[in-house]
């Protein structure tokens, strides 16, 4: 019988493939944490004793166990948002259907934690790139000077190939990460077989010694034990691309495997040999191996960084949709892949921000601190907007879910609490990063809502000013007039200057208003809706789902085809926008530092046109200035 002739063979052959993306996208980050955290946690400690080596490698273990196992495969993957996850998904269904301050400050909590990854996507590639390129220092010591030179070559050409898109380069991604997991699993399998006592930090009991024995260190330990976790919050924010089965595989198969094997081995070769600290993970090869696995380990960790660079670029797309962020301009790199997005102003800072940091903390070791805080913060986020979330979304007992989160929240925050202590080893870093970004997209909030208001603020209602207007009608000319409004309902600015200045009205007149849906994906069905207000005039709604680029002129081809009496034709149509100043009030609404920066980031945002794929000849510009 043939290969074709089994129904289930193309779903098998779709799920491996699945499974394969997934292991080159979204395990790259925690792949490749056992190039430096072992090192890490063992480097506080002035000798390398039996007893240190098997209590950390069960801490380590475990926390795998309970945080990414339990937490994020087995729970957190069920709060999916229409099958997509992330921070601003898992937000969006922590706040629907709530009000008031209990609200406000769930957004605020997953504003911020969606601020604190972008100091993850800044630290991922620098600590990532070093730790592999610092292997050379095993093959030679004189090799060493090289190390800074080489991250900085290639961290400039991964960023330079962002325009390209990852839509070539992914197909290697899966097959890449198959045989560094594979490399991984060997490595240490090899070494666990040379000394099998290591073995028995399985035994959990061993941790709860090592932290009897040992408070206060196994506290400040924690801070670098989390370096195993990094890449965690991939596995749920990456759920829309390859799904929650094709995830949950390859971790209980392959990632999860490898990984015990690897941080197992490590501990095997310490055991024996306890100057392997320096590095151990490079010193668990054979001398001939050394040169293969470094240029190995470098692909791995490009891939790694290729992950949360791309996931900074979602994020912001997220952010810029539920209006958290200007526009930006966003580019896509795939005709087929709707994912695979550019954003060059992100591309361009992240560059920067990340050649700063390989300068400045010169090793991957003195980044460890930074890097924590990044992570345990937004894992703390998760777990909290998740307690809001899943004892809803499973059903069942409640007072279990919340009994199982409340382990698990405290588990987030002895982590958090940690890597707080490390604040001044750089943990600062990402917390500047997050206060920053997090000011910002608040500001940008705050300050399209008080614009808002104001524009609501004694305007008369659309249907009633259209009805009065047709009835002593302006000169009419040919054509539809698109006016574009935040306020659905009430006349828009830039409809009183064109009465004003042209003293015309169209023959038909749309009102557009952009909506963003606070699912990822809106139906076709659900796409618009046309209210009609007048004999000539029409209140249209289009709506948008957070993970959606918004494509006006798609848009409006779809409405022309539902209503046909509706003359959209483009090129009897125009578009009339309000381009706004910002400028001091009387009564100021806001500080004017903030004003300050809300304006800057109103005046180098991308233009509405670019933005909604409008052509610009086809756009009337009316500049107004609005008082803050």
């Amino acid at each position: 019988m043939s290969a074709t002739s089994h129904p289930g063979h193309g779903e098998t052959s779709s799920r491996r493939v699945l499974v394969l993306g997934a292991l080159g996208v979204v395990y790259g980050d925690i792949g490749t944490s056992p190039l430096y955290t072992l090192r890490a946690c063992l480097t506080a400690f002035d000798e390398v004793r039996p007893g240190h080596v098997l209590g950390i490698l069960s801490i380590l273990f475990w926390l795998l166990m309970l945080v990414v196992s339990l937490k994020y495969v087995t729970l957190v993957l069920r709060a999916d948002n229409r099958g997509e996850g992330g921070t601003l998904a898992l937000l969006e269904l922590a706040v629907r259907g709530r009000q008031g301050r209990t609200r406000a400050v769930l957004v605020g909590l997953g504003i911020f934690g969606a601020a604190l990854f972008y100091g993850d996507s800044m630290i991922t590639p620098a600590i990532s790139v070093l730790s592999a390129l610092e292997g050379i220092g095993v093959v030679s010591h004189r090799l060493d000077r090289w190390v800074v030179p080489l991250a900085l070559v290639v961290l400039v050409l991964l960023f330079a190939i962002q325009s390209r898109g990852t839509g070539t380069v992914g197909k290697l991604f899966g097959p890449i990460m198959a045989l560094w997991f594979g490399t991984l699993a060997a490595l240490g399998l090899w070494q666990i077989i040379l000394n099998p006592e290591v073995l028995a930090a399985l035994n959990p009991l061993l941790a709860v010694r090592f932290v009897i024995d040992y408070p206060g260190a196994s506290f400040l330990l924690l801070g670098a034990v989390v370096l195993a976790l990094t890449g965690a919050e991939a596995l749920y924010a990456d759920m829309g691309h390859f799904g929650r089965p094709a995830i949950r595989t390859a971790w209980f198969w392959m990632v999860l495997p490898a990984l015990t094997a690897c941080y197992f081995g490590q501990g095997a070769l310490l055991l024996r040999d306890p100057s392997a600290l320096r590095n151990p993970f490079f010193l668990m090869a054979p001398d001939w191996g050394l040169v293969p696995l470094v240029a190995l380990a470098t692909v791995a960790t490009v891939v790694a960084s290729q992950a949360v660079i791309s996931g900074a670029f979602s994020v912001t797309r997220q952010a810029v949709q539920l209006g958290f962020w200007p526009r930006m301009q966003i580019l896509h790199t795939s005709a087929l892949e709707k994912g695979q997005i550019y954003l060059p102003q992100v591309n361009a800072l992240l560059l920067c921000a990340v050649l700063v940091l390989v300068l400045l903390f010169q090793n991957s070791e003195n980044l460890a601190a930074a890097y924590g805080f990044a992570v345990t913060g937004t894992m703390l986020t998760t777990s909290i907007l998740a307690f809001c979330v899943l004892p809803t979304v499973m059903g069942g007992r409640r007072a279990l879910w919340l009994a199982l989160l409340c382990v698990l929240l405290v588990v987030d925050v002895l982590l958090f609490s940690s890597n707080v202590l490390k604040l001044h080893e750089g943990g600062w870093l990402p917390l500047a990063v997050g206060v920053v970004i997090f000011g910002l997209m608040m500001t940008w909030r705050r300050g399209r809502h008080l614009l808002a208001d104001l524009q609501a603020r004694d305007r008369q209602p659309l249907r009633e000013f259209m009805v009065q207007l047709e009835e002593y009608p302006p000169a009419r000319v040919h054509g539809t007039a698109i006016f574009m409004t935040m306020n659905s309902g009430y006349v828009p600015p830039a409809l009183l200057h064109n009465l004003k200045h042209n003293k015309v009205l169209h023959d038909q007149v749309v009102f557009l208003t952009i909506r963003v849906a606070d699912v990822p994906h809106v139906a076709p069905d659900e796409r618009f809706t046309l209210k009609r207000l007048s004999p000539s005039s029409w209140q249209l709604t289009v709506f948008y789902g957070f993970k959606e680029d918004p494509d006006i002129p798609e848009s409006l081809r779809d409405v022309a085809e539902a209503y046909p009496e509706l003359d959209l034709e483009p090129m009897r149509t125009s578009f009339y926008l309000s381009r706004q100043t910002v400028v001091a009030g009387h009564r100021p609404a806001m500080w004017a530092s903030r004003r300050a920066v809300f304006a800057f980031m109103a005046r180098n945002g991308t233009r509405s046109t670019k933005f909604f794929k409008i052509p610009p000849n086809r756009v009337v510009e009316m500049g107004m200035q609005v008082e803050l």
